[in-house]
């Protein structure tokens, strides 16, 4: 056998030329007896042999020897030291190895050799000298030879476990310490004897057989010993107990994670997630986070604790975190109602605002909450949860929730120290939590002014099929100010707005309501969309200019629409002319009626308020079936930093996979952006309707004032087609005045149009440059009622600039038909 055969003859650490070999039966009685034996023990052959090995030794090693035995058929060998009786009695101190011996006819016995401890070669230092120098240290020391069988030990090893130094010899350090890494020890021992260098300071952490439920941490030290020809004999090495400060480092590490997790968002219940995860399973094994359903709501809770009452005591859960997943169907979901009844532990906590701890818990109690609708209710022996620690989550005086931590029975039960590392954690948290709670109060009150500013529903007409979809912020960069509109205009046509206001929160929102506010107004004026524009950024550099701030300066105090962004759309369903322009605001898609997706080459004009060149206009005509998709730069966004041509192909993509209108708008939100995007986020989309041919009549009129009473009738008769004798009357008032007006003030041809879309529309056309205006005439005046006849019988009325020249028109309900 070799030296590297774990029970081996040979040993490296004694010359087997001078050990006294000994042969014994398998029960262990001396059937050869060899000069080399006498010599050592100075028995004659006729004596020693038919003893029992027993007899050759001293009392307490004669007790091992039925072990020895044993482990020899197991093991096929043993290795160690013992005390021999010489014939003389005097005892000698002797390593013995015992290996099977195998017989050419099949039978078996055993060889020992036995060596005499202190003629062996590189160990003329006794154990009593050892065990002297080392009687006292606190550290452990071990010596194990070459197979990394112990040959000696002090007593302060024994607080490491695997019993006393007597019981180590001959053994290996996983015989010892089963419970620990014996592999990862063993390859630095093999690393030591192969290289000669020293390993020091090597950490292990794990469990010791004498404390199996705590995990302790031993720093060791290795070296190898050599003999007086420099081979190697053995391995000395030093174990220190590094337990507590492992358990500090484990708690700063803790603490140190507790802070880089917790609070990453400014969601509550993310935020009660977060602390239950860095909780478990650093500190527990299970953690629940409850909390009171007004700080959910981010209301003010009442300060200081909770007042103690003999109702139970209502919160929600808000996180937990399990290591096994045998305890999910037990406890009570996340958004459920935790209420615990009065007079339990986590009652007095949130009571008495005072944390709570208990070693060793009944396992026949149940729960500490009431019944749940699911029923779900176990005792804590059910559960396997057998010590527990309550923590009040509390900031600036207010009891927020509780944070409850629990350990299974395959860990130590908490300690004083584990109680205050839970108050540190959760402590932090807390401060996280009430900052969530506020935020959540501001965010709230934000988001409903945002969509009371919003239009609650979209005005009815037959231009567009519209669907819109708005989605907020992420709570990190707050509610922003984005908006959209669809105003009805003069001629059955529509105006679509998209907009975008600087900056985050209420201040936002509410110059996102002024400035949605601006453009209504203007748009009642009838302008072209550049027009519209070029008034919008006048209003918000002169707002910004009566703030005290120049032109230019974005975000200063008092001027939160500059550099704000605009997209002004008008569509015409009588012929599908489409007009836009834009302010600092990415151009629309065109989804084409087969399926394809264009994007309008629309010149950027700049943000409203800071300056620039003017704003320019294109327009475009549009299929039928055409779907205009508005939105703002969020849509194309995933980050801070963006390229518009990735974000363009993305939206392409979800556009051509779009399907109807109500849905698809949703849709492609959902495919280009999380829930909580980075940036608010508003899409707009506009589906072109075209009126039919038998909606619309126009009629080229000279310019003579005979042509009046032609017009009147010609009107008479196409309302007559239509269904609409009721509205004859007006219409022939409207129309004799319009015209006439037009005669007589204007020059060029005249068009008389009327439209029967939701309304009834009169429009005359001319090639004037002026707008009529309303007058109040006195009694005595001849003229000047007309226009104030046509005010009070349409609906309403008004003037609008064409490149002809200008447009009068009047609208006349048709769902108020006079009877």
């Amino acid at each position: 056998m070799g030296a590297d055969d774990e029970y081996g003859v040979a040993r490296q650490r004694f010359d087997v030329a001078d050990a006294a070999p000994v042969l014994l039966d398998p029960q262990g009685v001396v059937t050869g007896w060899t000069s080399g034996a006498r010599r050592l023990l100075a028995y004659p052959a006729s004596e020693a042999v038919g003893r029992k090995l027993a007899d050759l030794l001293i009392a307490e090693d004669a007790q091992r020897v039925p072990d020895l035995v044993e482990r020899c058929r197991g093991d096929g060998g043993w290795t160690g030291l013992l005390t021999a009786r010489r014939g003389d009695g005097q005892p000698v101190k002797v390593v013995a190895r015992i290996a099977s011996a195998e017989e050419a006819h099949g039978g078996s016995r055993w060889l020992m050799l036995l060596s005499e401890l202190a003629d062996a070669p590189g160990w003329d230092m006794s154990r009593t000298v050892l065990e002297q120098l080392t009687a006292g240290a606190p550290v452990g020391i071990a010596i194990v030879d070459t197979d990394l069988r112990f040959v000696w030990s002090n007593a302060a090893l024994e607080q490491f476990g695997g019993g006393p130094a007597a019981r180590r010899l001959g053994l290996r350090f996983a015989d010892v310490q089963p419970g620990m890494d014996a592999q990862a020890v063993e390859a630095q021992m093999r690393h030591v004897l192969e290289t000669g260098e020293a390993v020091i300071g090597y950490e292990h952490v794990g469990h010791v057989r004498s404390a199996p439920l705590r995990e302790t941490a031993h720093m060791l030290s290795f070296t190898r010993l050599e003999d007086d020809r420099g081979h190697p004999i053995g391995v000395y090495y030093t174990v220190v107990d590094m337990t507590e400060r492992h358990r500090a480092r484990q708690r700063l590490a803790l603490l140190d994670r507790a802070g880089q997790s917790i609070g990453r968002s400014l969601d509550l219940t993310r935020t009660a997630q977060e602390l239950a995860d860095v909780a478990a399973p650093g500190l527990a094994d299970f953690v629940t986070v409850d909390l009171l359903e007004s700080v959910l709501r981010g209301a003010e809770p009442a300060p200081g604790p909770l007042a103690e009452s003999q109702e139970p005591v209502e919160l929600r859960r808000a996180g937990y975190r399990s290591v096994q997943d045998d305890l999910t169907e037990a406890v009570i979901a996340i958004g459920e109602v935790v209420a615990f009844r009065a007079g339990t532990p986590p009652f007095r906590c949130l009571a008495t605002g005072r944390s709570w701890r208990e070693e060793r818990l009944d396992p026949l109690i149940r729960d500490w909450t009431t019944d749940t609708p699911s029923g779900r209710r176990a005792t804590f022996g059910e559960l396997g949860l057998h010590s527990v620690m309550a923590v009040p989550i509390r900031s600036r005086g207010t009891t927020l929730g509780i944070t409850t931590f629990y350990r299974r029975h395959q860990r130590e039960p908490f300690d004083a120290e584990d109680l205050r590392l839970a108050e540190d954690v959760v402590a932090r948290a807390a401060v996280c939590v009430d900052n969530a709670r506020r935020y959540t109060r501001e965010r709230d009150a934000a988001l409903v002014l945002q969509r009371s500013l919003l239009p609650h529903r979209l005005p009815e007409q037959d231009a567009v099929e519209v669907a819109a979809c708005y989605r907020p912020a992420d709570e990190l960069t707050g509610l922003g100010g984005d908006w959209y509109d669809l105003i009805p205009l003069s001629g059955a046509r529509v105006a679509l707005v998209v907009g975008e206001v600087p900056g985050h929160g209420i201040d936002a929102a509410a110059a996102m309501g002024q400035l949605r506010t601006a453009v209504r107004t203007l748009a009642a004026l009838d302008l072209p969309p550049e027009e519209v524009l070029a008034h919008l950024d006048d209003l918000v550099a002169r707002s910004a200019r009566e703030e005290g701030a120049e032109p230019g300066t974005v975000g200063a105090a008092g001027t939160q629409c500059v550099g704000s962004a605009c997209l002004y759309v008008v569509y015409d369903p009588v012929d599908g002319g489409c007009a836009m322009a834009a302010a600092g605001h990415p151009a629309p898609a065109v989804v084409l009626p087969d399926g394809s997706v264009v994007f309008v080459d629309l010149p950027q004009g700049p943000p409203l308020g800071v300056g620039g060149p003017p704003f320019e206009a294109v327009e475009l005509s549009l299929a039928e079936g055409s779907t205009l998709a508005l939105h703002t730069d969020g849509l194309l966004a995933r980050s801070e930093t963006w390229a518009v041509d990735a974000g363009r192909e993305r939206l392409r993509g979800a556009l051509e996979r779009a399907g109807p209108l109500e849905s698809s708008c949703r849709a492609v939100v959902d495919a280009l952006l999380p829930a909580r995007p980075y940036d608010d986020v508003v899409l707009l989309m506009a589906r072109t309707k075209r009126l039919g041919t038998e909606q619309v009549a126009a009629w080229e009129l000279p310019s003579d004032p005979a042509v009046v009473a032609d017009a009147r009738r010609t009107a008479t008769r196409q309302l007559a087609r239509w269904g609409l004798d009721e509205l004859a009357f007006t219409t022939e008032l409207v129309v004799s005045e319009l015209v006439t007006n037009a005669i007589r003030y204007a020059t060029g041809t005249i068009r008389l149009r009327l439209i029967r879309e939701r309304a009834l529309m009169c429009e005359v056309l001319d090639g004037g440059a002026t707008a009529p205006h309303l007058r109040h005439p006195r009694t005595t005046d001849e003229g000047g009622r007309g226009l104030l006849l046509v005010s009070q019988l349409t609906q309403r009325w008004g003037t609008r600039f064409v490149p002809e020249g200008k447009i009068i028109w009047a609208e006349q309900s048709l769902t108020d038909l006079p009877g």
